[in-house]
């Protein structure tokens, strides 16, 4: 009975960190940032790549990227070691709505040229370029 329980709570509690891409990010303001790669988060639902973007005005500040979860990562291209700590990249996709240096990565841009999808939840949400 206990294992049940504990399987549903987990389950539950799954579901609950799982959001829909208009919940918490804006499809009209997509960005575009340069940074430096500082830590990786590999979970579900969502991986999560931690980036240090230099400010025009010199000053570094810490932003968080949301991926699509390990599986979809993987699909993509992605394993747990294509991005070392210290590569520096340019990522696109669209920022929080509440303003925090948070965005849903769309995609990366590696410096040799090489692009890999991040899984954006974006989805049919993005607005079409006609």
């Amino acid at each position: 009975m206990r294992t049940k329980l504990a399987l549903v709570l987990v389950l539950a509690g799954s579901v609950w960190a799982h959001h829909a891409f208009n919940a918490e990010f804006d499809i009209d303001q997509p960005l575009t940032l340069t940074g430096t790669l500082t830590k990786v988060e590999w979970v579900n639902p969502h991986a999560w790549l931690h980036i240090a973007v230099k400010g025009a005005d010199g000053q570094t500040v810490d932003w968080m990227v949301e991926g699509g979860s390990p599986n979809t990562l993987l699909r993509h291209g992605f394993t747990r070691t294509t991005l070392e700590v210290g590569t520096v990249f340019v990522v696109t996709g669209y920022r929080s709505k509440d303003g925090a240096n948070r965005m849903n990565g769309k995609d990366i841009t590696l410096q040799d040229g090489k692009k890999l999808f991040m899984g954006s939840s974006a989805g049919d949400n993005q607005k079409s370029s006609k």
